[in-house]
């Protein structure tokens, strides 16, 4: 009966069982493909992009990278090529959902990305990030002052009058990316290969700071910081929809309300 108890208890991800030795290898392969489609491939990118800073003799704090940035002097190409960005990039979400389908079992209840707990969903979200956003911000300015943080240049709002809506969706696209593909396709994919609950957050939280090197070294601890707090959370939750909340709300501050801030205190920003 106790037992009966405990099992109702769990959340999705923590019922996820070990799968047999011999389909281990498969799995890995999966992994692996996904990894090296999207993120894992950024991440890469990003390592090179920080030897190649590290290497060019010019000091982190001198160099900067742009975010979010024109892909045209032509209006209508730019919005293209951005919004196509946007589009694509969501295929690999679409690859992982695929990915955990299972007859009968929805990918999406799987992993906690639905609208069943919208009230709590959005508090969650809320509270991360109160306690990721500010100290976030902070981090932020103490590796500028630190030298090891790149100069980091927001898009220009003024541009045309969907830049806005256009970096709303980016924020979006990455919110989704990130906490659907590092967490909820990873975290179940790593346990079904028999990794332990702290190896499984640790490792996913490398991965999220790894692929924001091309900010500098002080965005790769703040970002594994967040790796690690929203990997517990997801471990304690079993839902990744308060965590794509809370990501959506950090990336928009940090598109659209970042160059607010630099427009309006440009000294602070120096």
């Amino acid at each position: 009966m106790r037992s009966s108890t405990s099992a109702k208890t769990l959340t999705p991800w923590q019922s996820e069982t070990v799968v047999a030795r011999e389909d281990r290898p498969r799995l890995w392969w999966e992994v692996v493909i996904v990894l090296g489609l999207s993120l894992g491939a950024s991440a890469v990118y990003s390592i090179v992009n920080i030897i190649a800073r590290l290497t060019e003799g010019t000091p982190l704090a001198n160099q900067s990278a742009t975010i979010n940035g024109s892909q045209s002097t032509r209006e209508w190409l730019d919005f293209t090529y951005q919004f196509l960005a946007i589009f694509f990039d969501l295929f690999a979400v679409a690859l992982v959902i695929y990915l955990l389908w299972r007859p009968g079992r929805s990918t999406f209840r799987r992993i906690g990305l639905d609208f069943t707990r919208p009230g709590r969903d959005v508090l969650g979200g809320l509270a991360l990030v109160a306690l990721i956003g500010v100290p976030g911000l902070v981090l932020y300015f103490v590796g500028r002052a630190l030298g090891l943080t790149v100069n980091v240049i927001p898009a220009p709002l003024n541009s045309h009058w969907w830049t806005i809506p256009i970096l709303i969706l980016a924020a979006l696209r990455a919110a989704l990316q990130e906490e659907v593909i590092v967490v909820g396709y990873l975290f179940t994919r790593l346990r079904q290969l028999g990794w332990t609950r702290w190896a499984i957050i640790l490792g996913s939280a490398t991965l999220r700071g790894s692929y924001h090197l091309y900010q500098g070294i002080g965005p790769f601890f703040g970002n594994f910081a967040m790796g690690v707090v929203f990997g517990w959370c997801y471990t304690r939750w079993g839902r990744v929809m308060p965590l794509v909340v809370a990501h959506w709300i950090i990336d928009i501050a940090s598109f659209v309300g970042y160059p607010l801030a630099v427009a309006w205190w440009p000294g602070l920003f120096r």
